[in-house]
């Protein structure tokens, strides 16, 4: 119909604020949802000294954590990522739309090149302001995490270890999430662009491109998320070795040492059924407030 909105097409006045408001929205939506899978996920790749603390898997740590700890325990550090993500999300989305329109990425056809592009400078912009927070969301995590409030673990974090604490896994997060967020950026498109070649608006193409664009980013990052989560959560260890870790490289060599080629993949199974999913609800959300937000 010729009065029908384009919704992938915005207004060169409007388009930033609206992509970054409903990526911020959509941010907050998909981290909150798949949160207690995340928390099992850092569990099983945190070198724990507690017997209590070693997972055999999903379910079971899911019975373990929820009998011993309760359930509240699965959602310690909630508040962190709701605080970090709508900032972070915004400013990912609303990069993202900017450098594939500056790129000329809506110029027409498949153009796989300019959408990574655009995907990696958004991760780069998104991944400086969210960093911290992963870092205490990580600490608060744990087993037997000393935190319950996420700005006294920041001021603690902060007092014993320094600013560097809160960033000494960013580069281990650009190794990882840029090559992801290129990864799911360029696999959504194709994926929606085969499933909806109008360009409508349609929920169920979102989500399918999404739980694979997901699935796709989070299996083959894996072991970079190893390594950043050793990294994160190296003030919270009673091993010397580890609260000494000092980089990427380093994370690399002690996950090699203790647990072999396996031991780079610990936790993929709830990091891949953790982005499945809400990469899927992430792209629905964010494809949802962009219409809602110009209507």
């Amino acid at each position: 119909m010729a009065d029908e909105v384009d919704y992938e097409t915005l207004p060169s006045n409007a388009g930033l604020g609206v992509n970054m408001i409903a990526g911020a929205m959509a941010g907050i939506t998909e981290h909150a949802v798949m949160f207690p899978i995340d928390s099992i996920k850092t569990r099983m790749q945190v070198f724990a000294t507690s017997p209590a603390a070693v997972y055999t898997g999903i379910g079971n740590a899911f019975t373990r954590i929820s009998s011993t700890e309760g359930m509240r325990a699965l959602w310690r550090g909630v508040s962190s990522v709701i605080l970090g993500a709508g900032p972070a999300h915004a400013v990912h989305f609303g990069t993202y739309e900017f450098v594939k329109d500056f790129a000329g990425g809506r110029a027409g056809g498949n153009q796989p090149l300019t959408t990574a592009m655009a995907g990696a400078a958004a991760t780069v912009a998104s991944d400086a302001l969210m960093n911290p927070f992963d870092v205490i969301k990580q600490r608060m995590q744990v087993h037997q995490s000393e935190f319950r409030s996420v700005f006294t673990a920041m001021r603690v974090v902060y007092r014993n270890e320094g600013l560097a604490a809160f960033y000494v896994s960013y580069p281990t997060t650009l190794m990882m999430s840029v090559p992801f967020t290129a990864a799911q950026f360029t696999v959504y498109e194709q994926v929606k662009r085969l499933l909806n070649p109008r360009g409508e608006y349609s929920p169920s193409s979102h989500v399918i491109a999404g739980a694979l664009a997901g699935g796709v980013a989070a299996g083959v990052t894996t072991p970079l998320d190893v390594a950043k989560t050793l990294l994160q959560t190296r003030g919270t260890s009673q091993d010397s070795e580890l609260r000494r870790v000092r980089g990427m490289w380093d994370a690399f060599r002690i996950v090699w040492t203790r647990d072999g080629v396996k031991g780079f993949f610990r936790g993929m199974s709830p990091r891949m059924l953790t982005h499945m999913p809400s990469n899927a609800l992430c792209w629905l959300s964010y494809e949802f407030f962009k219409v809602a937000i110009r209507e």
